[in-house]
């Protein structure tokens, strides 16, 4: 057994400031994660091989981003407050909207989005499911961001290990070596998945409504309890063998699921 391990770089978590304003990593990642994702949005809706018919406009798509923006920051924080601490956050309400500090949960996140998406689509009268495809296929690159920015603040470190030469200690991480989780989780929900949706819409996925929002929604469940092994987990639900972000995987597999049955049982693909 090795006693050589990695410390964890001192970064700040502040990139520069602006004044009174800090302009800090975490922020960044959502910020860049949902511009990129407009950005890739655009170049999707406006690639007429890629579809039967095309869903909306990318005009259209620069409302969206607005919606999507407010569902992911609204839906993430409450996700956090409501699903993984709520006695501190009832306890300490004024930190609540303080999420420029981190704290934003996944789940909560991706519901918000996906009830901004749903909404969008229906109040303009767009193929629901397509526009679910969209945000699903550029959501991996925000993921991506975002677990770097986690991995930057030294928060969501991964459980104590000797077993492999890159654990690390985390300032706040106790004097164990500890699985750089983040990372793991940054290339797999963001990376991997990132490359198996681009690849399944260059192969005609998007001519298949639901397909690709299926995929995502299995695909990002796999893999982030897959890293649940290797992450200090929030809890155990009720005390077995299951971490809160398994727990709330299981949704997304059994809806992704369905979504991937439909598309694929489908007689042709969509024309309208």
């Amino acid at each position: 057994m090795s006693d050589h391990f990695l410390t964890f770089p001192n970064f700040d978590p502040v990139l520069f400031h602006i004044g009174p304003l800090a302009i800090r990593w975490y922020a960044l990642g959502y910020i860049f994660g949902l511009v990129g994702g407009w950005y890739y949005a655009r170049r999707l809706v406006t690639n007429a091989r890629l579809w039967t018919v095309q869903p909306g406009t990318p005009a259209q798509l620069d409302d969206l981003l607005v919606w999507v923006t407010l569902g992911v920051v609204i839906g993430g924080r409450l996700g956090q407050v409501l699903l993984y601490e709520p006695a501190y956050y009832f306890a300490n309400p004024w930190e609540i909207p303080q999420v420029w500090h981190g704290g934003m949960a996944f789940h909560g996140g991706l519901a918000g989005a996906g009830l901004a998406v749903i909404l969008f689509a229906w109040r303009n009268k767009i193929p629901i499911l397509s526009y679910l495809d969209i945000a699903s296929a550029v959501a991996p690159p925000g993921i991506f961001l975002v677990r770097i920015a986690n991995f930057i603040n030294g928060e969501l470190w991964g459980r104590v290990t000797y077993d492999v030469p890159w654990a690390m200690y985390f300032p706040t991480g106790g004097p164990f070596p500890r699985h750089p989780s983040q990372i793991y989780e940054a290339l797999t929900e963001g990376v991997l998945l990132f490359v198996l949706l681009f690849a399944m819409t260059r192969f005609g996925a998007l001519r298949r409504p639901g397909l690709v929002a299926g995929a995502f929604g299995i695909g990002y469940a796999l893999a982030r309890s897959f890293c649940e092994f290797f992450r200090e987990p929030d809890a155990l639900v009720f005390g077995g063998p299951l971490t809160i972000g398994q727990a709330y995987s299981i949704p997304m597999v059994v809806v992704g699921l369905g979504l991937v049955l439909y598309a694929l049982r489908r007689r042709k693909p969509a024309t309208a």
